[in-house]
């Protein structure tokens, strides 16, 4: 198979929760664990970080990975999904996984992973893994997929364990309320391993006590630090993450990590690790900015970021996928704006008729457009120089687009 063959292979062979949603949800890690025994448990052959959480667990894993870079190490990064590109997914010192690479392992375990019937993530998962171990790296930052506790990342027993915060998201598969996510969160949480909280939260807290105890684990909440620090990620935000990957790189034993390599680390992120999507720029006049935040936490503090930007007028392309709860954040969104409906390119997206039929409710009145690039085509043709374009409402949207 030549590598795009490779990849729709792999994309066809179950459904993926990205694309499909529930139906692609899996409720244990036995094909995981019977595909790590076929690659001779490659988890085992390199330090990691676990990172998990309902936002921000994207940002905080690059900024560790960045951090680790500076310092001098040889840094692995898993995460998901990807933007453009699935080698995105699966990075060291920032260069992505050659796309040989990529075909040559499918090829060779074709058969295992046809007769075992494993997910797309989960032969994603056994990929990254192979590959951090036969490339030697120092140690790999890993962030969950979805959930915690049968994320299929959860087979790794790390150096430390981060949960950046818990909201209410992929309510159908972890739970109605925040205790309830925070118990799935809270299965990345191993004996005698540190665990990092990004956020104290009085909902959840007890949930985190509780796991620890059991665990004989130190836990610590990142937002007790006063410290400011300073990203070249700009969204509000990341205020929060910044503290929980300063908080988990001083919990790293092993590694000589100095202030410098953590400054450094936090101003080049984008450099050192490729980061798309985090409240970017893509140009001036007018100013158009992308952020990939879609549930309600995340889009209540960038929705705030959004009103702090002087503007004449403000132009919004939103599309979302076809399982977010639209009661939830429509309210959010600024009724003064101009909107432009559209639907991402997945089967999981939501009709753009759908989309402003809903909005209309909440007092957003737009166009719907076909694609999403006709909606921000359509924004740009609108808009004038001191006008403002945000582009969201999902990881996908933004994916079109950069």
């Amino acid at each position: 198979m030549t590598y795009q063959q490779t990849l729709d292979w792999m994309f066809a062979q179950l459904p993926m929760f990205q694309r499909e949603g529930k139906a692609a949800f899996k409720k244990d890690v036995t094909n995981i664990l019977a595909f790590s025994k076929e690659l001779n448990f490659p988890e085992r052959k390199f330090k990691s970080i676990h990172v998990g959480g309902t936002n921000g667990k994207g940002s905080t894993s690059h900024m560790l990975a960045s951090i680790l870079q500076e310092a001098g190490y040889k840094v692995g990064l898993y995460t998901s999904p990807h933007l453009k590109n699935f080698t995105e997914r699966i990075r060291i010192n920032g260069v992505e996984i050659p796309k040989r690479k990529v075909k040559s392992f499918i090829n060779t375990h074709k058969d295992f992973l046809e007769s075992q019937k494993l997910s797309f993530f989960e032969m994603t998962v056994g990929l990254a893994f192979d590959y951090f171990a036969q490339e030697k790296v120092d140690i790999a930052i890993i962030e969950v997929g979805l959930g915690g506790r049968l994320d299929s990342t959860n087979i790794i027993t790390p150096e430390v364990s981060v949960i950046t915060n818990i909201g209410l998201d992929h309510t159908q598969f972890l739970g109605e309320t925040l205790p309830e996510i925070a118990f799935e969160k809270a299965g990345i949480i191993k004996n005698n391993i540190p665990v990092v909280i990004g956020e104290q939260q009085s909902e959840v807290k007890s949930v985190f006590l509780k796991k620890t105890k059991d665990c004989t684990a130190e836990i610590y909440f990142a937002s007790d630090d006063q410290q400011e620090y300073t990203s070249d990620l700009l969204g509000d935000y990341q205020k929060s993450n910044t503290k929980t990957a300063v908080a988990a790189i001083r919990l790293l034993k092993g590694f000589t990590i100095t202030q410098k390599h953590i400054s450094d680390g936090l101003l080049f992120v984008v450099k050192n690790t490729n980061l798309k999507g985090r409240w970017q720029i893509l140009q001036e006049q007018p100013k158009v900015i992308c952020d990939t935040a879609h549930n309600a936490e995340g889009l209540k503090i960038v929705l705030n970021q959004l009103k702090k930007e002087k503007t004449k007028k403000l132009h919004i392309v939103l599309g979302v996928v076809s399982d977010k709860k639209l009661e939830d954040i429509l309210p959010m969104f600024p009724t003064e704006a101009r909107y432009y409906f559209c639907k991402p390119n997945i089967p999981r997206g939501l009709s753009e008729v759908v989309l402003q039929e809903k909005a209309a409710d909440f007092n957003l009145v737009g166009k719907k457009y076909l694609s999403v690039k006709k909606a921000y085509k359509n924004a740009l043709l609108n808009a004038n120089q001191e006008d403002t374009i945000y582009i969201g409402g999902s990881t996908f949207v933004v994916a079109e687009i950069i």
